[in-house]
């Protein structure tokens, strides 16, 4: 069979699919560790915090040996990673002195695994032959969105027909993607983004402001996003009392599938409009999500806003990822290295920000969610003062 370019594409779309159950599956066993294992909310958020703490980390490494090993090998030492984490995930809470340290490692090892796809998609998306790239980012960036809310969906009904004591099967179950997308990228052509040498070195990259500003954007936008998505199952369960099975597929399974839609109409559409003026709707709305979940008295309107956060971050990452490619079209696999690790320190600290300052308030996971408003506040501060500077991320070079 010969495989062409947009079997790379595909290759790509799946990962970015698989990457979505690395970060969003966990939280939808937050209520079984509590009751099994005696996990508190703010160990939990330490659990998020340990995954991409993890990324992170391994962003730093990725940014520098990634072009050196080869995009290739790069992808299927990240597919290996992660299916053996999410495989040890169901095992190894049951083997460890303690559920929490077996949970950790797990994650680490699945982190791992994730942190090196997610740097290594959107460059070799941006390699491909064609045009219109800020559509095909959002159409890869879509994939997330989909693959968040079929784990969410599968694994909630699953959990629905199994029963919760059989939970540890489903990440043994879910390894089939990652182990099947490592055969896919054995074969597919791959290129590199900006020819060897050529690219714009990270020290000159720092040196220039509009790129720190992107910065920036990213760690809003991952807190922005990840607060809410990690934390809005327990929240329906717990605070909104809102039964499991409702409460996962309104809130986040709804939060995912907005999201998707956002991203999948920019994508298609988004050449027909001005994307930071995009950029500045959703950072509003976000605030407005945001409030009305924590403020609401009825609960399904609370569950509501809850969904519509994921409409209104669905830009916020990959438009930022845009804005700064056309900024610097040189950048190469570092630049996306680095973009990536402030996505994910972002996303790292919003929610076990969240969950600590549940942990210590009467009020609970609303008390997280409503300082987490700092984050889109944040995003819309950035824009606003790009503008008055007059520095504009799609001008700079």
């Amino acid at each position: 069979m010969r495989y062409t370019f947009k079997d790379t594409l595909h290759a790509c779309y799946l990962g970015y699919f698989a990457q979505a159950i690395y970060n969003n599956l966990a939280p939808l066993f937050f209520i079984i560790f509590q009751a099994r294992f005696g996990i508190s909310l703010e160990m939990l958020g330490r659990l998020i915090l340990l995954n991409f703490g993890t990324q992170i980390i391994v962003d730093v490494l990725a940014v520098r040996y990634v072009d050196r090993i080869g995009y290739r090998r790069s992808a299927l030492l990240g597919n290996v990673f992660s299916a053996t984490g999410l495989m040890l995930f169901g095992i190894l809470p049951f083997l460890t002195p303690s559920p929490f340290i077996g949970l950790g490692i797990a994650a680490v090892i699945q982190a791992t695994g994730g942190s090196i796809i997610e740097v290594l998609l959107s460059p070799i998306v941006e390699s491909l032959p064609g045009e219109a790239k800020e559509s095909a980012m959002s159409m890869l960036h879509s994939f997330y969105c989909w693959g968040q809310m079929g784990v969410i969906i599968i694994t909630t009904l699953l959990l629905w027909v199994l029963g919760t004591d059989l939970w540890y099967l489903l990440p043994c179950a879910w390894a089939i993607l990652p182990i099947y997308n490592f055969f896919r990228f054995r074969k597919v052509p791959l290129r590199n983004l900006v020819p060897t040498g050529e690219e714009t070195p990270a020290a000159h990259l720092f040196r220039v402001p509009a790129f720190f500003l992107a910065l920036v954007l990213m760690f809003a936008a991952g807190a922005s996003e990840l607060t809410m998505s990690q934390w809005s199952s327990l929240f329906a369960q717990q605070g909104l009392q809102i039964p499991k099975v409702i409460g996962d597929l309104v809130g986040p399974g709804l939060f995912a599938l907005l999201m998707g839609i956002g991203r999948t109409a920019h994508g298609l559409w988004g050449h027909r409009f001005d994307l930071r003026k995009a950029l500045v709707f959703s950072g509003i709305l976000c605030i407005l999500c945001y409030s009305v979940a924590v403020f609401a008295a009825h609960p399904l309107v609370a569950l509501l806003a809850c969904a519509l956060t994921g409409l209104s971050i669905s830009l916020m990452w990959p438009g930022t990822v845009s804005l700064t490619v056309k900024a610097f079209p040189r950048g190469g696999t570092p630049m996306f290295g680095i973009m990536t690790i402030f996505g994910n320190i972002g996303a790292a600290f919003g929610p076990w920000m969240a969950g600590a300052v549940a942990d210590v308030s009467s009020w609970g996971l609303r008390s997280g969610l409503l300082l987490a408003v700092i984050f889109p506040t944040i995003f819309l501060l950035g824009l606003r003062r790009s503008d008055r500077a007059r520095i504009e991320l799609s001008r700079e070079a």
